[in-house]
């Protein structure tokens, strides 16, 4: 086992991945159950799978559908989108999934993350904060299911989370998503610094080195969607997965 993970996040859309830039234009990538296989034979450390349409249109999480992903994943399984009950996340775990991820349940009804805490333990709850820049280059939080900034202090609401139960705060960075343009180091720092609890960088991940640079930063983990599903200039679709030999070396 790796020191810090290495996580890839795979994002659905109407059963299929795609990819988004910025959170906007979602690209097709593949199919869920092959990209597992292959993540499968790659032996990634954990997988993270999140619906981003799920709390856009307010629909429940497709149950047959987390439970075929599940049945496919060798390696801890991570899901959100749609959650917004604790009936939907018991149902979840019962199909074989160990971390429920909340992001939009957890600005709507913040007592849920206390609740799922309480009833399956902080170690199987991860909340998603999603952090972008206003035009005054001050990171704010934003609601992506209905693309707006949230008006209150993002380092504040990472640690009523934690304060609340969460286990591990998945910190994804808007203006870096899709980009392969590096993670925002100051971000992941001031984040890591505010809570006492794992953090998972996710955003602008391209390369080993920017692995490394977002650990060094204070990140527990690092999660990456592009970096492991594009290949070259045209960003061909190639699902990679670091070498475990060249990851030891990384930490």
């Amino acid at each position: 086992m790796l020191r810090n993970r290495v996580i890839p996040a795979l994002l659905l859309q109407n059963e299929g991945l795609v990819k988004t830039t910025k959170f906007k234009n979602p690209k097709y990538v593949g199919d869920p159950i092959n990209a597992i296989r292959i993540f499968n034979d790659k032996e990634v450390d954990e997988l993270m799978v999140l619906d981003i349409a799920a709390s856009q249109t307010g629909s429940e999480p497709n149950y047959q559908l987390i439970e075929e992903l599940a049945g496919e994943c060798f390696m801890p399984l991570a899901y959100g989108g749609g959650i917004s009950t604790v009936e939907q996340a018991g149902r979840i775990l019962a199909c074989g999934v160990e971390k429920i991820c909340l992001q939009t349940a957890a600005l709507n009804k913040p007592q849920l993350v206390s609740d799922l805490a309480q009833k399956f333990g902080s170690q199987s709850i991860v909340v998603s904060a999603d952090v972008k820049k206003n035009w005054f280059n001050k990171p704010k939080l934003f609601k992506a299911a209905e693309r707006k900034i949230v008006d209150s202090d993002w380092i504040e609401y990472l640690q009523q989370q934690v304060r609340a139960g969460a286990g591990e705060i998945l910190l994804n960075s808007v203006d870096q998503d899709g980009t392969l343009s590096g993670p925002d180091l100051d971000l992941i720092h001031t984040a890591s610094e505010a809570i006492e609890v794992p953090l998972i960088a996710l955003g602008g991940i391209s390369s080993l080195a920017d692995i490394k640079a977002a650990i060094e930063a204070g990140a527990s983990a690092v999660a990456a969607g592009s970096f492991f599903v594009f290949h070259g200039p045209h960003r061909a679709v190639l699902i990679t997965y670091p070498k475990y030999s060249d990851l030891e070396q990384l930490f």
